[in-house]
């Protein structure tokens, strides 16, 4: 069984940082890319980042490129999320997934197949 945990959301200014982990069960983690959504108020699922299995290749949301970068440590079997410069806009519950064996596209959500249940993040003025 594959079980992700997200932490580390909160209350934060604009402005402000935080940084988000992913913990993921199972002996294979080194296997996967993984990536992070979020879903605003009212609104749709959004893709975030997303890292490859080896760390080798990052991609990001034109909206949070140059403030936020995703990371991994295969050995702990976590994935982070450095977000920097935080906007209100951003308020959103944050989610980190792994991708199916095999996934190329990782912008999509349907390339993943396990979620977390979610960390908030409130971003206030």
């Amino acid at each position: 069984q594959v079980q992700l945990v997200e932490s580390g959301g909160g209350l934060v200014q604009t402005g402000d940082s935080l940084r988000l982990s992913c913990a993921v069960s199972g002996r294979t983690f080194s296997n996967y890319a993984m990536g992070w959504f979020r879903r605003a108020p009212g609104k749709g699922r959004e893709f975030v980042a997303a890292i490859t299995a080896t760390g080798g290749s990052l991609f990001y949301a034109d909206s949070v490129k140059g403030r936020f970068t995703i990371s991994r440590d295969n050995a702990k079997n976590t994935v982070y999320l450095q977000m920097n410069s935080l906007k209100p806009e951003e308020t959103a519950v944050y989610y980190c997934a792994r991708g199916r064996s095999g996934g190329r596209d990782l912008p999509y959500d349907s390339t993943y197949d396990y979620w977390g249940q979610g960390t908030q993040v409130t971003v206030s003025s």
